[in-house]
């Protein structure tokens, strides 16, 4: 498992936090927080309050994002990148999402924004399409 950058917490909460990273990095598709409730309702979750805690602690660190078209959250596939701007390739077909990292748009669109006086705080960028599986899929039919 990868390293978490969180911070120092108190330890009830880090525990609950690395309860659902680990959800997170070994779930196949990105999750809602109800089905990470759900996933950890054997580890004593039963409020999603405590879910939507540790995923604001998590997205915080970097060490989860939140697809915003599907509200549903996925562990980082990369943490080697900085956390500016970040694209995700979504497949319509079978919900596969790829973290696309340090692409020159994003940082195309931050310059354009900064231009016209505007100052980046987040930023995300979802590509809504077909896998290569599943693009490969259909075209043999």
């Amino acid at each position: 498992m990868r390293n978490s950058r969180l911070q120092e917490v108190p330890e009830r909460d880090a525990a609950n936090h690395q309860l659902v990273l680990r959800v997170l990095q070994s779930a196949n598709a990105p999750m809602t927080a109800y089905e990470i409730l759900h996933a950890l309702r054997r580890s004593g979750f039963h409020s999603p309050p405590t879910v939507y805690r540790a995923l604001k602690r998590l997205m915080d660190s970097g060490d989860v994002h939140r697809l915003e078209s599907t509200n549903a959250y996925l562990s980082c596939s990369n943490h080697k990148h900085h956390h500016g701007p970040v694209a995700f390739a979504i497949c319509r077909e079978c919900g596969h999402v790829d973290e696309l990292v340090g692409g020159a748009l994003t940082k195309q669109l931050e310059a354009n924004a900064k231009q016209h006086g505007f100052r980046v705080e987040a930023a995300m960028i979802e590509l809504m399409g077909k896998c290569a599986f599943c693009a490969k899929d259909r075209t043999e039919e």
